[in-house]
């Protein structure tokens, strides 16, 4: 699957759990601040993201991640 792909399926996800208009998303636009939630929101878009792509993020690998290329690049590598 391309990052391409990826990131657009993320994007996809995070519009539908959170109540936004998917055109206002971009890769490199902060989750948190873009879609104003908090680390346990953040837990529950991982959650989706997991179910989503049949994959397990680690916590540790999540550290300092905050925007959604990042958050592909790492569901990428699981792929």
């Amino acid at each position: 699957m391309s990052d391409e792909n990826t990131t657009s399926r993320l994007l996809d996800l995070a519009a539908k759990r959170f109540k936004k208009e998917r055109s206002t998303l971009t890769a490199d636009d902060d989750m948190f601040g873009k879609l104003g939630i908090d680390s346990f929101q953040a837990m529950e878009l991982l959650t989706d993201v997991e179910d989503e792509f049949g994959i397990e993020i680690p916590d540790y690998e999540l550290k300092g991640v905050t925007t959604f290329s990042a958050l592909s690049a790492i569901i990428g590598k699981r792929l």
